[in-house]
């Protein structure tokens, strides 16, 4: 299986770049956060031209997610939001049944201030997606946007960040309580020492300076983490024509299918290219 998760950052501005990336590595399942679409405006002819089908949660210019399979391969039982999430209404979580896996896609709150309502809320709708992952048995995959850090190695300057959101304790603790209801980091299983990012700020030369942050993660039960063969960033989406802010992230499961397209990537690249 051949995952991939994409903060977008505007599925109407990024189609050429997902099309592109569909033809490119044709995924098992593509996950994609921030699409920013209205229900009636997402792009689902488009896609299907493209040979691929979407469930989505959309709720027009914030937010949105989206799980994208080749046409052939159903997505079943699909369920909208979470228990106990501060803002029902914000479209950051689907999740559906994809040959044998459940896999979701999330968009995490940036929080934005410490201590702010909208940080509070962060911490709350973490705490809604361990609950979840507590109450799930069977493989599950849950991958997407979580808008932190989980350690040092994933700033490029821990300092700079300091008493800001994306780094805090209190993030930090609640996301590793996603990881404690059991999941694993595939990026951190497979590469434990490896400074990679998946977001830079479009301001300042950010990308090729090499200031980013590892916030984007596939996290996947125990079972799943033992059928992990690559999992890495292309950081080539970060460049070109209207990049989102952020770089995809693929995973690539061991199976009895067929493998179509080149080798995903592996690891990360801290070039400053």
């Amino acid at each position: 299986m051949r995952v991939v998760s994409w903060n977008v950052n505007s599925l109407k501005v990024r189609l050429p770049r997902v099309l592109e990336l569909l033809e490119q590595y044709r995924p098992d399942v593509l996950l994609m956060q921030e699409t920013k679409c209205a229900a009636d405006a997402f792009p689902l002819l488009e896609l299907e031209a493209a040979g691929y089908q979407a469930a989505h949660h959309s709720a027009g210019r914030w937010a949105g997610v989206a799980v994208a399979t080749p046409v052939a391969t159903p997505i079943e039982d699909v369920c909208f939001g979470l228990a106990g999430e501060p803002a029902v209404d914000e479209a950051r979580w689907v999740e559906a049944d994809v040959a044998g896996v459940r896999v979701a896609s999330v968009y995490v709150p940036n929080g934005r201030e410490v201590g702010s309502p909208p940080f509070l809320d962060k911490l709350r709708f973490f705490e809604a997606v361990a609950e979840r992952v507590r109450r799930h048995d069977g493989p599950l995959l849950v991958a997407g946007d979580f808008n932190v850090c989980p350690a040092d190695v994933d700033v490029y300057e821990p300092a700079a960040f300091a008493g800001q959101t994306h780094v805090t304790p209190e993030e930090r603790e609640r996301h590793a309580a996603i990881l404690d209801a059991g999941l694993v980091d595939a990026f951190r299983h497979l590469h434990p020492d490896e400074v990679a990012y998946t977001w830079w700020d479009y301001r300042q030369g950010h990308f090729h300076r090499g200031l980013g942050l590892r916030i984007d993660a596939i996290l996947v039960t125990p079972g799943l983490a033992d059928r992990l063969e690559r999992c890495g960033i292309d950081r080539a989406y970060r460049k070109g024509a209207k990049p989102s802010d952020h770089a995809p992230l693929f995973a690539q499961l061991s199976g009895d299918g067929p493998l179509t397209g080149p080798p995903v990537p592996d690891a990360g690249d801290s070039k400053q290219t």
